[in-house]
């Protein structure tokens, strides 16, 4: 790194995880120039996450990520608390995709922000920050001593221990742990799938396989407190444990990646503070149940990327940022609350056999069905722009296909007109006036003139004449349905009309 070479850098991200990573894509997207950091001194080699949700899904498909990792298994069965939901609900659009590891998904992002001329400084940590009102500088530590970088803007993506959450002074309530997990993956044994989980009064012990002769589990002692941070974990106290409840002797295994997690969980009070915003893991730490954290990280960043890229590069007022945390801390609030019931199911002793007892039965009918799976693939999150009776109002746009009068003939998935991260005005029923209000922001957003193709009449979207969509993919407006006018939602979206 050269201090001088980067003074003019718009924003300065924290962390080359997932969140990191996604941030940075959205960022050069929308044209602002970035410079990441990492501590570590090359990409993480384990792989806390083993897929993604539908919600990812559909992030991924609209940046023309998604063919990259290959053909993708969407299993139609998921769980709860290790109890089973059914995804074929309404024709399986909440299914997950498994199997893919988290390393895999980080080379995927960083593979494509290497092509939008983003590069990784691994072996830098921040250890000082100073916003000054107008900017806001870091004191960047690496091989070669300390240097000061100074942008519009700070993002810590730098996970659960965030060294920027706590040098920005964000508050990070909730409670500590109090029960402690082991895991590990293992190589050389051979080891019956537990996916759901086997009980017995000592404990519970989970099993998956991540790949040929690769296996994930995990243990849970009853009665075991959370370990001191600084005492790592040992493969033959997971070895031992994993016999104590199964009966099998796993000692000889060849482990590949050893840890250990707990039930803390925390959310800091606020997403952003002036200069200085977190995303991902630096803003929420919880249990691992159900997949959840990195496909909640890379969707706060999805939801900051384009706003901050629009602001850092001047098309977009700073107040556009307060809807980062708006929309995003009541997803990780929820997040929490989610994980915490998951983990009282999956993890608690025979006092929570009733308890799962009454969920099981709830679950097998359609309504809190359906409510958990949407909570666990991210499609139930509706944001608040602006009142109005249509249905989709702050929803996330369906992947409808759309005959457009450039090529009446064939159809485009939304999505692919989403793809270069700026706003789309999809214009249904051939109005002009549209166009013409639309016009003094042509910069950042497109009018795409067409009709949906094969649209049941049942669809939300029947009937609709207009809907502007905000880069994210998120309904913004729609006529009729929306109380504001257009260009009450085109100046609150993106900025001051151009002169």
């Amino acid at each position: 790194m050269n201090a001088r070479e980067n003074m003019g850098k718009s924003v300065i991200v924290v962390g080359a995880g997932p969140a990191g990573l996604m941030l940075a894509g959205e960022l050069r997207l929308a044209g602002a120039e970035v410079v990441i950091v990492d501590r570590l001194d090359g990409p993480a080699g384990e792989s806390r996450g083993m897929g993604f949700t539908a919600r990812t899904m559909e992030v991924f498909r609209q940046r023309g990520l998604l063919h990259r990792f290959g053909e993708v298994i969407a299993p139609i069965a998921g769980h709860f608390g290790s109890l089973p939901l059914d995804f074929t609900a309404e024709n399986g659009v909440h299914a997950s995709v498994s199997g893919i590891p988290q390393q895999f998904t980080e080379q995927v992002l960083r593979d494509w922000v290497a092509g939008l001329g983003v590069t990784v400084a691994y072996g830098h940590e921040a250890t000082a920050l100073t916003d000054h009102g107008d900017a806001v500088e870091a004191e960047i530590t690496g091989p070669h001593g300390t240097e000061r970088l100074r942008a519009a803007y700070l993002v810590g993506c730098d996970g659960g221990r965030s060294t920027v959450r706590r040098l920005g002074g964000f508050a990070f309530p909730g409670h500590d742990a109090t029960v402690e997990l082991l895991l590990a993956d293992i190589s050389g044994a051979a080891i019956t799938p537990r996916f759901t989980g086997e009980r017995s009064p000592a404990g519970i012990v989970l099993a998956a396989p991540l790949g040929p002769d690769v296996n994930r589990i995990v243990i849970r002692l009853h009665g075991t407190r959370p370990r001191h941070r600084a005492r790592p974990v040992d493969f033959s106290e997971v070895a031992a444990a994993w016999q104590k409840l199964t009966g099998e002797d796993i000692s000889g295994a060849t482990p590949r990646w050893v840890s250990s997690f707990t039930d803390a969980a925390r959310l800091v009070d606020h997403y952003r503070r002036g200069r200085v915003m977190l995303a991902g893991d630096a803003a929420h730490i919880h249990l691992p149940a159900g997949g959840q954290g990195m496909n909640v990280s890379l969707q706060d960043s999805f939801n900051l990327g384009w706003k901050l890229g629009a602001v850092a590069t001047g098309r977009a007022p700073d107040t556009l940022l307060d809807t980062y945390h708006a929309e995003r801390h009541p997803v990780g609030r929820a997040l929490i609350t989610n994980a915490l019931a998951q983990g009282m199911l999956f993890f608690g002793g025979p006092e929570t056999q009733p308890l799962r007892d009454v969920m099981t039965r709830l679950i097998g009918f359609d309504e809190p069905n359906r409510f958990l799976i949407g909570q666990a693939s991210g499609l139930d999150i509706r944001y608040d722009v602006g009142t109005g009776a249509h249905p989709a109002l702050g929803l996330r746009m369906p992947d409808l296909d759309l005959a457009t009068s450039a090529a009446p003939g064939t159809a485009t998935p939304v999505s692919r007109l989403l793809g270069p991260a700026r706003g789309v005005l999809l214009d249904l029923a051939g109005d002009p006036a549209l166009r013409g209000v639309a016009a003094p922001w042509d910069d950042r957003v497109d009018v795409v003139t067409g009709s949906f193709r094969n649209l049941p009449s049942h669809e939300p979207f029947a009937g609709t004449d207009a809907v502007l969509l905000r880069p994210d993919g998120h309904v913004a407006w729609t006529a009729p349905g929306a109380d504001d006018g257009l260009d009450t939602s085109l100046n609150r979206w993106f900025g001051a009309p151009r002169r």
